[in-house]
């Protein structure tokens, strides 16, 4: 038998997961949390997370940090 999670579960599993994120982000790029949201909001990242056809926001915060963490690494300041 397979449950199906509601919008408002997966919401929440999204919530979650940006919390973490944004924690993350503090920790290793000691970023202030207006900074860490900044730059989690305007991720690719969060818009993949966003996306419920990616099925991102079923995966682990760690998992889903590996690619914010590469995209700020990679990212190129103009």
């Amino acid at each position: 038998m397979t449950t199906k999670l509601t919008p408002e579960q997966i919401q929440i599993m999204k919530d979650d997961i940006a919390t973490a994120l944004i924690c993350y982000l503090m920790e290793d790029f000691h970023y202030t949390w207006q900074e860490a949201l900044d730059v989690l909001y305007t991720s690719e990242t969060f818009e993949r997370l966003q996306d419920n056809e990616t099925g991102l926001y079923y995966q682990s915060p760690g998992y889903v940090y590996s690619f914010l963490e590469n995209e700020v690494k990679t990212a190129v300041v103009e």
